[in-house]
């Protein structure tokens, strides 16, 4: 087994995952099998209680698994399906330890990082790289060099590469290398981040240096001399418009040469199929439409990675532009009108999202984009508020609300009762793959082509089975539900040019090559309103 781990100094949000992403999909296109893994230094077991401001987007892997947003780059990039297992994370490792001490496994030893922490880190990558059957297991470790809480995966990586052979084990340093206002870059921020690695134990193999601009090459051999490495390891990874030209900037600075030389690879196959779609995405001279998106964390982009890069997808596929104008939900409540918000849009699109606030202005929207005629896509939150929103205003029951929310007469929204028991112990959400079933001759038919397909989920609440009929009796259709016919899944308005909703996710399994069905057909439904 081969590893590759990637390290970030100086400051964190460089660009360790969609760097580690990227080279993962130029071995890929090399024909090697390869397993991604993210350390998350955070005492947090997962990401799932993780504010969305602080952290960005929750991604939500097949299996349930809430973690990091990187996961996500990966999944995308390199066109893999990840587990709970491919997320490490400080909380995950301590409790582990802490249950074998209470347990005696460790037959009265006193319990200490060293080894104790480390062998379970060590045991943890290795165990994932085995079972992979992969060629080559990716591992980042999240955060900056120096941090306190990441100190043991550092530790636990140094001593692995002592136990493997040489040629096994690569390090890739992700630095930043910014610039004066007078346009002259400095080095010295890299050269103290691998002099704190070093001072660890670690030496980088290649040092990926982020920048506004390609560093010439009296800089790269500068920074080679004072880190120790070969000027030609010294990779210039400027800022790019899109972050899926970087992997052939990566491949344009040579990486994969000082990869394949170090790990002593021989390349199995040449791939040229990202190029094409890269290159298409940048050839498009198609129509240019606005979309509007209204969340209760627009102003923090990354709160809804996933469904920025479904639209960047689906916008390929369709050979069109997309702008996307942010709003924030909060701002929708109170108003007299929202034709000053929605002005110019083609597509109003609400995604998921938890608790009262900004709920009400979301509904405002919803029920905007119904009555106005404009391609609506609903997602988790979204699809309940559209329930919400049809049940006040076409099946006249004004009070209507969610529990989650607010006591209401008509909690159009609810706890299902098997959901009241697993409540009251404690477990509540419902999370990752499930299968949705959908009816014949209808919108979400025609968007899917097929009638069972399974997609990811992230929600506690349900449609309340009680207001289904009342409901569904005026204009509005459940299109798709669970196996049972009591979940449902998917809500469409047959009379409108196109509204969607959806209680699951599409957008965690949409790829740049296949794009996610609904985000697809909503675009399209843009272009004709266009």
């Amino acid at each position: 087994m081969k590893y590759i781990v990637v390290t970030g100094g100086v400051m964190s949000g460089l660009g360790k995952g969609i760097t580690m992403a990227s080279i993962g999909r130029i071995l890929k296109s090399r024909g090697y099998k390869i397993v991604p893994m993210k350390i998350d230094p955070y005492i947090n077991i997962d990401a799932g209680t993780m504010n969305p401001f602080q952290h960005g987007e929750v991604y939500v892997l097949g299996d349930g698994a809430e973690v990091d947003l990187d996961l996500g780059h990966y999944e995308r990039f390199m066109d893999v399906e990840l587990g709970r297992e491919h997320n490490i994370t400080t909380g995950v490792v301590y409790s582990a330890v802490i249950e074998r001490e209470r347990k005696g496994e460790y037959l009265g030893q006193t319990v200490q990082i060293i080894p104790h922490v480390t062998n379970e880190i060590k045991a943890r990558i290795r165990g994932v790289a085995t079972k992979s059957g992969a060629d080559i297991c990716l591992v980042e470790i999240g955060g900056t060099v120096g941090d306190i809480e990441s100190m043991p995966f550092l530790e636990a990586v140094r001593q692995m590469q002592g136990e493997e052979n040489g040629n096994d084990f690569l390090f890739v340093h992700v630095t930043l290398v910014p610039f004066t206002t007078l346009k002259e870059p400095k080095t010295k921020p890299t050269q103290h981040s691998v002099k704190a690695l070093r001072e660890l134990g670690l030496q980088p193999d290649i040092i990926v240096c982020r920048c506004e601009k390609a560093l010439k090459e009296d800089v790269k051999k500068k920074i080679a001399m004072f880190c120790n490495v070969k000027k030609e390891a010294v990779i210039s990874a400027p800022d790019t418009e899109d972050i899926y030209e970087v992997p052939l900037l990566l491949e344009k600075e040579g990486i994969a040469t000082h990869i394949m030389e170090k790990l002593q690879l021989e390349q199995v196959k040449e791939d040229h199929e990202w190029e094409k779609m890269v290159e298409r995405r940048k050839s498009s001279r198609g129509k240019k439409i606005r979309v509007a998106i209204v969340g209760k964390y627009a102003e923090l982009e990354d709160s809804y990675l996933s469904i920025k890069e479904a639209i960047k997808h689906a916008a390929t596929e369709l050979e069109c532009k997309v702008e996307t104008k942010w709003i924030e939900a909060d701002d929708l409540e109170g108003v007299g009108g929202l034709d000053s918000f929605f002005e110019d849009i083609e597509g109003i699109l609400v995604p998921g999202g938890f608790g009262v606030r900004g709920a009400e202005g979301k509904i405002n929207a919803i029920e905007y984009a119904r009555a106005n005629k404009i391609p609506y896509l609903g997602l988790c939150f979204g699809f309940q508020l559209a329930v919400i929103e049809a049940a006040r205003n076409i099946a006249n029951l004004k009070d209507a609300n969610s529990s989650e929310l607010c006591e209401t007469p008509h909690p159009v929204i609810d706890l299902l009762e098997e959901q009241r028991e697993v409540n009251e112990k404690g477990g509540t959400m419902r999370l990752g793959d499930y299968e949705v079933f959908i009816r014949g001759d209808t919108l979400a038919e025609k968007v899917y082509g097929e009638k069972k397909v399974v997609e990811r989920h992230r929600h506690r609440y349900e449609v309340n089975p009680a207001y289904i009929e009342r409901i569904e009796r005026e204009e509005v259709v459940f299109s798709g539900t669970d196996r049972t016919g009591v979940r449902m899944e998917i809500l469409e308005i047959p009379q409108h040019p196109f509204f969607l909703a959806t209680q699951f996710h599409p957008e965690f399994k949409s790829r740049l090559d296949k794009p996610s069905p609904p985000f697809k057909a909503f675009l399209e439904a843009c272009l004709r309103k266009h």
